[in-house]
């Protein structure tokens, strides 16, 4: 072998292990992406069985209902007609109740139409609401800028 096939060969190999490295980035990232989702939206096209996803909306009125043990069952819904069933096996976060704002993430079940959630998260101060879900109800005409802050004239803040 020459110098330049060397070199050549040398060079190939680099690009053929930096291009392994991106695969593996790639097929890692698309493993762990989860979706996110309102009521509306699966409603319009609902999601494959046991497909990650995340669900947010409001907690609906009425709907919590604790099992034996650690199981809670609620619908989240946009507050509109449309609402998802979950239910979550867990301890709740503390600021967790009705009609306030909230993020879950999981699964369908399948052959059934509840969400198996595997987290929940709720809002954590008088202001919180997750932007997409802030966006979505303000776009529906259902948020306000100031709702829930108690006259406060800031506007919701959102964690990322």
């Amino acid at each position: 072998m020459t110098r330049k096939q060397k070199r050549l060969a040398v060079i190939a190999g680099g690009m053929g292990f930096i291009a392994a490295a991106v695969l593996l980035v790639m097929f890692a990232f698309s493993q762990s992406v989860a979706y996110f989702y309102m009521p509306a939206d699966l409603a319009k096209s609902p999601v494959a069985p046991e497909t990650r996803i995340r669900l947010g909306g409001l907690v609906g009125e009425g709907s919590v209902v604790r099992d034996t043990g650690s199981t809670v069952e609620f619908s989240v819904t946009d507050g509109s007609t449309n609402a998802v069933k979950v239910r979550y096996t867990g301890i709740l976060p503390d600021l967790f109740r009705e009609g306030q704002g909230v993020v879950t993430e999981g699964m369908f079940t399948p052959g059934t139409n509840v969400f198996v959630a595997d987290t929940v998260l709720a809002k954590h101060d008088e202001t919180y609401m997750p932007k997409d879900v802030a966006d979505r109800l303000k776009a529906q005409g259902l948020w306000k800028e100031g709702q829930g802050q108690e006259g406060s004239g800031k506007e919701a803040k959102a964690t990322p």
